[in-house]
């Protein structure tokens, strides 16, 4: 199953690459795309629970690692949450 890396820039500036097993990231998120923080959040678990599933198809068991990068993503989010123009940004893809 083809795995990739995602880049993000968060509304302080820093960075952060996420993992995800599947490439079904790309159906989600646009590299140089700004997205409002509810929207990342959103987006960010849809296409990580899919990535998932996607591995517990073919290998009988969800992946762990998809599920701890959107609890990391959740706990990056939350001092975020109350600001109304926070924005992600999603730099890059690799494979």
């Amino acid at each position: 199953m083809p795995e990739m890396t995602f880049r993000v820039r968060w509304p302080d500036g820093k960075e952060s690459d996420c993992y995800s097993p599947s490439l079904v990231i790309r159906d989600h998120f646009t590299p140089g795309q700004d997205y409002p923080i509810r929207d990342f959040l959103e987006k960010a678990d849809t296409a990580l629970t899919q990535a998932s599933e996607r591995v517990r198809a073919r290998y009988g068991f969800p992946c762990s690692r998809a599920l701890g990068q959107l609890a990391a993503i959740r706990q990056a989010s939350a001092s975020f949450l109350n600001q109304a123009d926070a924005q992600v940004r999603v730099l890059s893809f690799r494979s």
